[in-house]
C-alpha cells in the first residue's frame, strides 16, 4: 500500500511524502515495515520530526470517532534541501492488544485501521494521509474464532468500545468485541455472544459474554467467563470441544449457571484454569449498544461459518477520506 500527498499544512513548494509499507498485513505483536520517502520542496526547510501513528475507529458514550492509539517517531531535526529526496526506514512495533480487523482475508464489517504518517515543518504539523493496515488473529485467537464457526455460530459484528474490563489488565484504553449470533441448537438460550481478545506477549485473556433469554418466571440477562491460554498452548486443545462446554454451561445445559468459583467442564486445567460462568450486568463497565447487521453466506467450512456471516465494510480508504483527514488524539 502506497500513498503521496502534498502536506497541506506547508503550502505550494512544500515537501511531499510517499509512506510505503513493505507488506500491509500484520498480527497483534509482530511489525509493519516499510520506508517512509520525503520529497524536498521548492526551497530548504527543517524537518522537526517524522511520526507513525496507528489509527482506529472507537466507540464512546459521545458517539464514534478515530482515535490515535499508538505512536512511534520515525526521525527528527535534519535540513531537508530543496528536490533533495530523503529515505527513512521503519519497524513499527504493533502492540499485543491491537485490535482484529481481518479473518481469512477478509475485513470485519465495523473494522477500520490505518498507519498515519506525521510530518512537522517550522512548528506545523501535518498529519497526512493513512495507509490502510490489516491486523490478523493470533493462532489462539484465529482457533477460538472456528470453534464458534464449527459450532455454527454466525458472525454479527465488531466494534471497538472505550474503556476497560474489570479484572483484566490492559494498555490500551479500549477493547474490541466480535459478536455472533448462536446456532439453531442453542438459540432457545442464548440471544449472541461476544468474545473480546486481551493479547500480552505471553497469551490471550478471552473474555466470553452471553446475552441469556429470559424464561417463562426468569428474566434474561448475561452470563460471563474468562480464561486464558498461552501462545505455545494454542495449537494443543480440541477448541471446538472446548468452545462448546463453555457455551452449553452459559445456555444452562449444566445444571444452570454457576456463581461461584470452578472450571468449565470439559476444560483443560493446563491452560491456565478457566474462570467459572457468573450472571449479572456492568461486567465491562459500560453500556452496551447494538450494531445487528444482515448475514450473507459465501464458502462452506470453517472459513464460510465465519467469513460467510460476515459483511464487509467500506473500504478503508473511503472511510478515511470521507472523514476529511481529522482525527480525534
Amino acid at each position: 500500500m502506497v500513498f503521496k500527498k502534498m502536506m497541506r499544512a506547508f503550502g505550494v513548494g512544500g515537501p511531499s511524502v510517499d509512506t510505503v509499507l513493505a507488506n500491509p498485513n500484520t498480527r497483534p505483536g509482530l511489525t509493519l515495515d516499510g520506508q517512509v520517502k520525503i520529497t524536498g520542496g521548492d526551497h530548504d526547510v527543517t524537518i522537526e520530526q517524522v511520526v507513525l501513528g496507528l489509527v482506529t475507529r472507537v466507540e464512546s458514550e459521545h458517539g464514534d470517532g478515530f482515535v490515535e492509539f499508538h505512536r512511534v517517531p520515525v526521525a527528527g531535526g535534519f535540513q531537508l534541501r530543496k528536490g533533495e529526496q530523503r529515505d527513512l526506514p521503519f519497524s513499527f512495533p504493533v502492540p499485543w492488544e491491537t485490535p482484529i480487523t481481518h479473518v481469512y482475508g477478509q475485513r470485519l464489517h465495523g473494522m477500520t485501521m490505518g498507519l498515519r504518517t506525521e510530518l512537522a515543518v517550522a512548528k506545523a504539523v501535518d498529519k497526512g494521509d493513512l495507509d490502510e493496515v490489516a491486523v490478523h488473529p493470533l493462532p489462539a485467537q484465529e482457533r477460538i474464532l472456528d470453534a464458534f464457526a464449527q459450532l455454527g455460530f454466525r458472525f454479527k459484528n465488531a466494534d471497538l468500545e472505550h474503556g476497560g474490563i474489570y479484572g483484566v489488565r490492559q494498555q490500551l484504553p479500549f477493547y474490541q468485541e466480535i459478536e455472533f449470533f448462536p446456532p439453531p441448537q442453542y438459540a432457545g438460550g442464548i440471544n449472541e455472544v461476544e468474545v473480546t481478545f486481551i493479547a500480552d506477549p505471553s497469551g490471550v485473556e478471552v473474555i466470553l459474554e452471553f446475552d441469556k433469554r429470559g424464561g417463562f418466571l426468569t428474566a434474561g440477562h448475561d452470563a460471563y467467563g474468562r480464561f486464558r491460554v498461552s501462545h505455545a498452548e494454542a495449537d494443543t486443545a480440541n477448541w471446538t470441544s472446548v468452545v462448546e462446554s463453555w457455551v452449553s454451561e452459559a445456555a444452562g445445559r449444566y445444571q444452570g449457571l454457576r456463581s461461584g468459583h470452578g472450571g468449565f467442564p470439559g476444560g483443560h486445567g493446563g491452560h491456565g484454569g478457566y474462570g467459572a460462568f457468573g450472571g449479572g450486568h456492568g461486567h465491562h463497565g459500560h453500556v452496551r449498544r447494538g450494531h445487528g447487521m444482515g448475514m450473507g453466506g459465501m464458502a462452506a467450512g470453517v472459513a464460510g461459518g465465519i467469513v460467510g456471516g460476515m459483511v464487509l465494510g467500506e473500504v478503508a480508504e473511503e472511510v478515511f477520506e470521507d472523514d476529511g483527514g481529522d482525527f480525534e488524539e
